[in-house]
């Protein structure tokens, strides 16, 4: 009789130190998601929400940037694709040009730091530190808190009566950005909103439903602040980025998405009379803007023209960076008002000078000249048109990250339209950067890490 021994199946060693080396995977990406649920502490003019005089949401910004730049020395190995460095280089170049050509580039600096900041560190910083789809959804997912919780100060405002004034009565939702940035919370919802209603027409195989439920649900919860923002600017880009996320999502999807959103919007309008009148009042307005401008628009035509005027003067390097305010005067009309007036949320009356063109092309095209415009406007390009390349070669593959893929081209789809109305400024433009980032991570990310699940 031959008594046979089999050893029991040891437990892999590395399904016993997954913990540990899961919580060192992830750590990066928590200066990513302070930075943005950090916006909701808005700076103004006390100081609140500073920090050395910095707001809270800059400095988790660069110190994103600095983890990221600690993690590179660590590593010593390449840290960008060709490509990637070649698409977040370009801007540098024609951000320094319009630098030292400006008439005082001590006071085109700061223009220069900040403009580096927002389209190449933080980008950058995203591109990198984001390292697979789950760290994708967690920075998404921060974006979706966020415009939960200013959504929800929003619409409390209206109810009650404490938002910023709007056709005389202090009902426009702003958030916790004050009336001095009413595009604030109308950017952060639009951004919650586009990644819930990507999350939820993510591919159906090896999916939860119920986690895709919530996220229509959260969208559809986003229309009501986001309508009540009262932002023209805002509601096209919405509209445009939600569309091209349900558009490349297949005409199934597409077409019970679309019902969805047409019965919600029916529901909450119509249905319960959520600011109906003044609401058909602005969308009226949307057609009416060559026939009948009214005065905000007006000032936009306006300060359009003089940002044209100043690119023809300078055609190549423009103006210089922080240049249009010194400039403005001498190329627009007589027809230009002061200031727009601002009023509500705790705020007494006040005039806000005009001091940009609100459109970022004609902005980048008048400061930093040609140059400058095709460099920057062309890294954008790049990531939109490269993330649907990739998104279409994705769910040809079945790819578990469809999700991922789905909200950075509807993220860039809103902020390439809307800045056909609006520029940077004001606590909100941070988000700017970590949207460019999610959007460069999936175009530009080698396949090893922008396909993993």
């Amino acid at each position: 009789m031959t008594l046979t021994l089999t050893a029991a199946p040891a437990v892999p060693a590395a399904r016993e130190k997954a913990p540990p080396r899961a919580w060192a995977h992830r750590w990066p990406l928590l200066p990513l998601i302070a930075t943005v649920l950090l916006v909701a502490v808005p700076a103004d003019g006390t100081g609140a929400g500073t920090v050395f005089g910095v707001p809270a949401a800059d400095l988790l910004s660069g110190a994103a940037v600095l983890v990221c730049a600690g993690l590179l020395l660590g590593r010593r190995r390449r840290p960008l694709t060709p490509a990637a460095a070649v698409v977040l280089g370009l801007p540098v170049v024609g951000l320094a040009l319009a630098t030292v050509t400006a008439a005082d580039p001590m006071a085109a600096l700061p223009g220069f730091v900040r403009y580096l900041q927002i389209f190449v560190l933080v980008p950058a910083a995203v591109l990198l530190l984001v390292r697979d789809a789950q760290g994708f959804r967690a920075v998404a997912g921060a974006l979706v808190l966020l415009g939960l919780i200013e959504g929800a100060t929003g619409v409390h405002q209206y109810v009650t009566g404490s938002g910023a004034s709007y056709m005389g009565e202090d009902i426009r939702a702003v958030g916790t950005f004050g009336p001095g940035d009413v595009m604030g919370m109308a950017t952060v919802v639009g951004y919650g909103l586009i990644a819930a209603v990507a999350y939820a027409l993510r591919a159906r195989s090896g999916t939860s439903r119920r986690p895709r439920l919530w996220a229509g649900v959260t969208a559809v919860l986003l229309v009501v602040p986001l309508t009540l923002s009262f932002s023209r600017g805002a509601w096209i880009a919405t509209a445009a980025g939600a569309l091209a996320v349900i558009a490349l999502t297949g005409l199934r999807q597409a077409v019970r998405a679309l019902a969805v959103l047409g019965a919600a919007g029916v529901v909450l309008v119509g249905g319960f009379g959520v600011g109906s009148e003044m609401i058909s009042q602005r969308l009226t307005s949307i057609t009416e803007v060559t026939s009948a401008p009214d005065r905000s628009v007006n000032d936009r035509y306006t300060m359009w023209a003089a940002a044209a005027g100043m690119w023809r003067e300078q055609p190549a390097t423009g103006v210089g960076l922080k240049g249009f305010p010194a400039h403005r005067d001498g190329h627009a009309s007589i027809g230009l008002s002061a200031g727009s007036d601002t009023a509500g949320a705790g705020q007494e009356f006040r005039k806000q000078p005009l001091l940009s063109p609100h459109n970022m092309y004609l902005l980048v095209l008048s400061e930093q000249g040609l140059v400058g415009f095709v460099a920057l406007v062309g890294s954008w390009a790049a990531f939109l048109v490269g993330g649907v390349r990739r998104l279409v070669s994705c769910r040809a593959r079945g790819a578990a990250a469809v999700d991922c893929g789905l909200a950075a081209v509807g993220l860039m789809t809103w902020q390439t339209v809307d800045f056909l109305y609006a520029d940077i400024g004001g606590p909100s433009t941070v988000l700017t950067g970590i949207v460019l980032g999610l959007a460069a991570w999936w175009a530009l990310a080698g396949p090893e890490r922008a396909d993993a699940a």
